[in-house]
């Protein structure tokens, strides 16, 4: 390996090094209040992660290019051809395989089997959610109750959200939970959260739900508070509700 490749090398080291010290030590989510939550930045973290020393290598050698081999104010030749390296192109098509290979199965389908790992079993909540320009209405069927001022969830109770739209395609999204998924008309779909951590609204504007899908002049406004309580205030709260009609 020649001097210039050594430099190269050890600058995109450093770079690296730098990055990973970042994204260590910087985090930059907002609150997680759910088990899905967690999974999700773990997952973000390591791709992350696994991004630094590629992106770090490119920057290391444009840069240690563009400052050693930049042409002098008074001309000159060009150097010699560069025709590539075939060991190397072949290792850098092993490695980036492989890596594609590794993140496909974690945090891939691991992680989509942990987030789905209540799909078609009993769960402890079902809410169904009902969206229209521009809000959402709540029935909580098994109590037999409809809300349209806040989404109130027990504390680490397992909960199925059944969603649908009764216009235009709408999004359901809790960012303190991370997760989010389409209402669409004529469809049901269904995304189950497990909350973790008390909070509400008015300590935290992550604790909403929020429409994410772009649905006309109200979209912006689309949006309920969500409240994470104790097991003994939610059944307090149910109890004070109105009944279905």
């Amino acid at each position: 390996m020649n001097r210039h490749a050594l430099i190269a090398v050890a600058l995109w080291i450093l770079i690296s090094a730098a990055g990973f010290i970042a994204v260590l030590t910087y985090d930059p989510f907002p609150i997680a209040a759910a088990e899905q939550a967690t999974l999700i930045d773990d997952a973000f973290k390591l791709l992350t992660l696994l991004a630094v020393p590629v992106f770090a290598m490119v920057v290391a050698f444009l840069l240690y290019s563009a400052f050693r081999f930049r042409r002098s104010v008074d001309g000159g030749e060009d150097g010699p051809p560069i025709r590539g390296n075939n060991k190397i192109a072949v290792a850098w098509l092993a490695a980036s395989t492989a890596l594609t290979i590794a993140v496909i199965i974690h945090p891939g389908i691991t992680g989509l089997n942990e987030i789905r790992a209540h799909d078609g079993k009993p769960v402890d909540l079902v809410v169904q959610i009902e969206s229209s320009r521009f809000a959402w209405s709540l029935i909580y069927p098994e109590q037999k109750i409809k809300a349209r001022k806040e989404l109130v969830l027990p504390i680490n109770a397992v909960t199925r959200f059944k969603i649908n739209s009764r216009d235009v395609i709408h999004s359901f999204w809790i960012p303190a939970f991370r997760i989010k998924i389409d209402a669409v008309p004529g469809i049901e779909t269904t995304i189950v959260a497990t909350p973790n951590k008390l909070g509400n609204y008015d300590d935290n504007i992550n604790f909403r739900v929020q429409c994410a899908e772009l649905c006309g002049l109200g979209h912006a406004k689309m949006s309920i508070p969500v409240r994470v309580v104790e097991k003994e205030e939610f059944d307090e709260w149910i109890a004070q509700q109105s009944p279905v009609q």
